[in-house]
């Protein structure tokens, strides 16, 4: 559902907290409430997401995790607005002959985003890359294509980020935000753009984009952080790195995707 619909059932008193009629979608609730939603008859209940035939880019897989690479323009998960053809979609296809696989997102990336995307294939490995990352052990690298040159070459962002009030879909810069955390450093650089890789420290929705735009650095083709770029369809932005501790041996495991031909294209035009 969109948080729209949910914000008129609350309005239109479906929707109860403890068996009082929930006043408004601001109200605070208390752990172990029990929120409870009569469903009008006109609703439609979305499907458990099912296989389909869609090409992946495998770069790694084995029986505890799958890696793969994904496309700019696809969607990792079915949501309320793509309920088909996504990346989860094309997952279960490939494992539809392992009943027993379970697969979970470990990593996510926005539509318009490309790279490595990690399927863990089990409650318990999903359980230990989730705990690894906690503690640190799991590392994320990004390219990037700005249109700027960063001055300092190479630094940490560090700028609280929480939801723009105005508009959910936007991230912005606060005081009052989650700490947030981007370490970079300038790969190449030319007249018009520079290639910067990005480390996450930290993991919140849109970080990069927003850091980066933030410092006046916005990722070349960013329509919401920055402005469109006729040399690229959308925002040039690519997760080419991932490390962790493989969940079943513990060994160190490297996972790289390739950087893409519309970013590659775009870096050799400076």
């Amino acid at each position: 559902m969109s948080r729209a619909q949910a914000q008129r059932w609350i309005a239109d008193g479906l929707v109860s907290v403890d068996r009082a009629p929930a006043a408004r979608a601001s109200t605070h609730v208390r752990e172990g409430a029990v929120v409870e939603v009569t469903l009008p008859a006109s609703s439609r209940l979305r499907e458990e997401p099912g296989p389909e035939p869609i090409p992946l880019d495998i770069l790694f897989e084995d029986d505890d995790v799958i890696a793969v690479n994904k496309p700019a323009g696809m969607v990792v998960h079915p949501s309320f607005r793509n309920a088909t053809g996504t990346l989860l979609n094309a997952v279960l296809w490939r494992l539809r002959d392992r009943p027993d696989a379970r697969p979970g997102l470990v990593s996510r990336l926005d539509k318009d985003t490309s790279g490595v995307v990690l399927v863990a294939l089990s409650a318990g490995a999903h359980f230990r890359i989730q705990r690894d990352a906690r503690a640190g052990r799991v590392t994320k690298q990004y390219l990037a294509v700005v249109r700027e040159t960063p001055r300092p070459p190479e630094g940490i962002i560090a700028l609280p980020l929480r939801h723009d009030p105005a508009d959910r879909r936007r991230i912005v810069t606060a005081e009052d935000g989650a700490p947030s955390q981007t370490r970079y450093r300038v790969v190449s650089s030319g007249d018009t753009c520079s290639l910067v890789q990005c480390e996450l420290i930290t993991g919140r929705t849109h970080q990069i984009r927003v850091h980066l735009a933030a410092y006046g650095w916005p990722i070349a083709g960013d329509r919401l952080y920055g402005v469109p770029d006729p040399c690229i369809e959308r925002q040039a932005l690519h997760a080419w790195k991932i490390e962790l501790p493989h969940p079943r041996t513990g060994q160190r495991l490297g996972i790289e995707a390739p950087i893409p031909l519309d970013m590659e294209r775009l870096c050799t035009k400076t």
